[in-house]
């Protein structure tokens, strides 16, 4: 059995897809990350980044509890564990890798800083706006490139892909139209049909993200507060 502590956003929706794609058993624990659960010293405990997703394999290495946090490398080591969507010789590997990479260090935190810029900064910053917008689309154009030569981001289904579609989902919400990527649209459309991928995505479907007109405190709690980043 394996703990998930997650949140309905991007980075949580990776886990919960690639859960249900390998059909390992799990439990979910909510991570309010608007209430402040993150900062909880039970939960820091188990990720002192005070970030989500978590997860705790209650039969890890060695048959011992094991816990990994960092949405990626969750992802890795189910796919080890699992032996499936990350192949195994060393070209196929690190091709998967090099993607996956491309997602954590580019697309989600681009695009998160899309969402800030242009839906949750307390006033309008045109040149943050703009500038995080153009990079959305350069990266889609990256995507879409890539797409246009392969099915999936590494050739076959896989990790690196479970990582992507989440941060794609709100294109709306980065300023990008989504017909206007073909390739990226058609990997988009492939990957949303899939049953496991649907299952991942109602995991806490009931929890509320964070509103564009939230009150101050919940402001402060995820945006990076002082007094909450030392509790």
């Amino acid at each position: 059995m394996i703990d998930l502590y997650t949140w309905p956003t991007p980075n949580g929706f990776k886990v919960s897809i690639m859960l249900e794609e390998i059909g390992l058993p799990y439990t979910v624990i909510p991570i309010d990350i608007t209430a402040g659960d993150q900062f909880d010293p039970a939960y820091l405990a188990l990720n002192p980044n005070n970030k989500m997703p978590t997860i705790v394999d209650h039969d890890g290495p060695d048959g011992r509890p094991y816990t990994v946090f960092e949405s990626g490398a969750i992802l890795m080591y189910l796919a080890e564990k699992s032996g499936a969507f990350m192949p195994s010789d060393v070209a196929g590997r690190y091709l998967v890798v090099q993607w996956l990479m491309f997602q954590m260090g580019g697309l989600g935190p681009m695009l998160g800083q899309a969402h800030h810029f242009r839906t949750y900064a307390p006033e309008p910053i045109p040149y943050a706006v703009e500038r995080y917008t153009n990079e959305a689309a350069r990266l889609y154009g990256v995507m879409d490139r890539r797409l246009g030569e392969v099915e999936y981001l590494a050739g076959d289904y896989s990790i690196a892909d479970m990582a992507s579609f989440p941060w794609i989902r709100p294109y709306k919400r980065q300023g990008q139209v989504l017909d206007e990527y073909p390739n990226l649209k058609r990997w988009f459309d492939a990957i949303d049909t899939r049953p496991a991928v649907k299952r991942g995505l109602e995991v806490l479907a009931d929890r509320k993200g964070p509103a564009k007109d939230m009150d101050e405190k919940t402001r402060s709690v995820l945006f990076g507060d002082a007094q909450y980043a030392r509790r």
